[in-house]
C-alpha cells in the first residue's frame, strides 16, 4: 500500500478549502446575511465582522478542504479512487463538521431551524463538491512498490 502523498493531500485541499471559502461567502454574505443580522441581534450579539473572526472562518474552511482530501486519501486504498469515494469522504467530513456542529444551536433553539436548515443543505452540496475537485487533484505518492513495478524489478 502506497503512504500518503501528502503535498497532494495539502494541494487538493488548499483547494477544497477555497471552494468551501467562496461558497460560506456567497452563503453568509450575499444570500443570508439579513437573516444573520436578524438572528445575531435577536441573542443581543453584534453580527460577525471582524477581520479577526472571518480570517478564523476562512482557515477553518482551508482545514475542512485538507482534512476532507486527508480522508479520501485514507479511504481511498478500501474504496478505490474515484467520485464514489470522494463523496464518502466530503459527506463524513460534513456530518461531523457541520451537521453535529449545528446540532446544539438547533437543540438549544438559539437560530431560526429554516436558517440552520439552508446552512446544511448549502453546506453539503459545498463539501461533496470540494470533496470531488480535492479528490482529483490527489494521486498516490511514488512508494518502493511502485518504482519497483516501473523498473520492471
Amino acid at each position: 500500500m502506497a503512504p500518503i502523498n501528502m503535498a497532494r493531500v495539502i494541494l487538493g485541499g488548499l483547494v477544497a478549502g477555497l471552494i468551501i471559502n467562496i461558497s460560506e461567502f456567497v452563503l453568509n454574505v450575499i444570500v443570508l446575511e439579513a437573516q444573520w443580522r436578524e438572528a445575531m441581534t435577536s441573542l443581543n450579539r453584534q453580527p460577525v465582522e471582524s477581520v479577526g473572526t472571518i480570517v478564523a472562518f476562512n482557515i477553518i474552511g482551508f482545514i475542512y478542504g485538507i482534512f476532507t482530501v486527508w480522508l479520501y486519501a485514507a479511504i481511498r486504498p478500501r474504496y478505490g479512487p474515484g467520485v464514489k469515494t470522494a463523496l464518502c469522504a466530503g459527506s463524513s467530513v460534513w456530518l461531523i463538521g457541520y451537521a453535529m456542529a449545528l446540532a446544539f444551536p438547533v437543540l438549544a433553539d438559539l437560530f431560526p431551524i429554516k436558517l440552520i436548515a439552508i446552512s446544511l443543505l448549502w453546506g453539503l452540496v459545498e463539501l461533496l463538491v470540494a470533496s470531488v475537485v480535492g479528490a482529483k487533484l490527489y494521486q498516490e505518492a511514488a512508494g518502493p512498490q511502485a518504482a519497483a513495478a516501473a523498473s520492471g524489478g
